[in-house]
């Protein structure tokens, strides 16, 4: 244990962006004789998610990487629409995975220091303090996780939308599944007029996560989504006879809320409490990567750790896409059929990534070309 309080940084939340930001800076020689803190009250031993993404090769995380695919599908009421994502794969890593390697890797620098402490207070002043449930922190810069009290209560000026789910990892008897595709989006069973669909991540010929997902304001009973999984196994998957091996369950925010008011020379809000979650999406590990790489470079380079952290095109983009699934909730299912079936999936990809030029952001624009996007458009503008 450090034998003083203070630190030179602070990272509150042992997640996928506090431990980012940590291997990150324990990589970097320029922070090796800098004393870092992380705080999070669990030890993150289990398997609390899974988080997907694409990316091209090489990747930092191949050592972590449960299992990738290089073909995709969307599967609409009207299409199948098959994707070969080449140069990307798509990728999942395990929670536990990730949580195991990073603090095995931290653990072994002198300068890193895991707290297992809840916070429940920061103030700024000359140097950032920090309290927990019993002792007092103070540091020259804290990296805070914590959702913002005013995002929960009430996020005003801005529309929020709720990405909830739950799925099942099942094993079959036989095999079923093609374990080189994963079913991106499946639209064909819904619950009314609401966006939903199945995603189904295939591990192996008889091994799956079958996962119910909505992009609706309000969330549903725990026994919903097992209805819908139960319904798409049996109606659309034809398998009668599995074994669930696993479940996992949660809620995503998708915002264009102004969390980057929160950021200040000496703290800066980090993951999904600073927006790192792509509004438009849900996705968040690749932004995160991307995210830390700017904090590191603004660190070395002297400037606040927050500068230049949200590209105003792609914030704007994101609000267009979102205030149309909030004023016209069911035309989800017709908006990703329009992006896959009239786009390439390499320009989607890095049109989500914020990578795209101009000429694909209006090819994407145009393909979407509608009523309900013009008004959008000019409500946000």
């Amino acid at each position: 244990m450090h034998r003083s309080s203070h630190f030179d940084f602070i990272i509150i939340g042992n997640g996928l962006a506090g431990l980012q930001l940590a291997l990150k800076l324990s990589t970097e020689i320029s922070f090796h004789e800098k004393t870092i803190a992380l705080i999070d009250p669990s030890k993150k031993t289990t398997n609390d998610k899974t988080w997907s993404f694409w990316e091209t090769e090489p990747s930092q995380w191949k050592a972590l990487t449960h299992k990738t695919w290089s073909k995709a599908s969307i599967i609409t009421s009207n299409k199948e629409i098959h994707l070969n994502l080449d140069p990307y794969t798509y990728k999942t890593i395990r929670a536990i995975d990730f949580y195991t390697e990073a603090k095995a890797q931290l653990k072994q620098k002198d300068n890193i220091y895991f707290i297992e402490e809840h916070v429940t207070s920061v103030t700024e002043n000359s140097q950032v303090t920090v309290k927990t449930s019993t002792k007092t922190f103070t540091t020259t810069h804290a990296f805070d996780s914590r959702v913002p009290e005013e995002f929960i209560i009430e996020p005003k000026n801005s529309i929020s939308i709720i990405q909830h789910f739950k799925g099942w990892v099942i094993k079959t008897e036989r095999d079923i599944f093609d374990e080189n595709k994963v079913i991106m989006m499946d639209y064909r069973l819904k619950d009314g007029h609401q966006t939903t669909f199945t995603y189904v991540l295939p591990f192996s010929k008889t091994e799956a996560l079958v996962e119910f997902t909505y992009f609706t304001k309000n969330t549903v009973k725990d026994s919903v989504y097992d209805d819908y999984i139960k319904t798409y196994i049996k109606d659309y998957l034809k398998i009668e006879s599995y074994s669930i091996i696993e479940t996992e369950a949660g809620q995503i925010p998708m915002t264009n809320y102004n969390f980057e008011q929160f950021n200040t020379s000496k703290i800066t809000k980090i993951g999904t409490g600073g927006g790192w979650v792509k509004g438009s999406t849900g996705y968040s590990f690749k932004h995160t990567e991307k995210k830390v790489a700017i904090i590191i470079d603004n660190l070395k380079s002297g400037r606040i750790p927050s500068h230049g952290l949200f590209r105003r095109k792609y914030k704007f983009y994101d609000t267009v896409f979102l205030k149309v699934l909030k004023d016209e909730n069911h035309k989800g299912e017709w908006i990703f059929e329009s992006f896959y079936a009239k786009n390439s999936v390499q320009t989607m990809f890095r049109f989500l990534d914020e990578e795209s030029t101009f000429a694909e952001e209006l090819k994407i624009m145009i393909s979407l070309f509608s009523w309900s996007f013009i008004k959008a458009f000019f409500k946000t503008l």
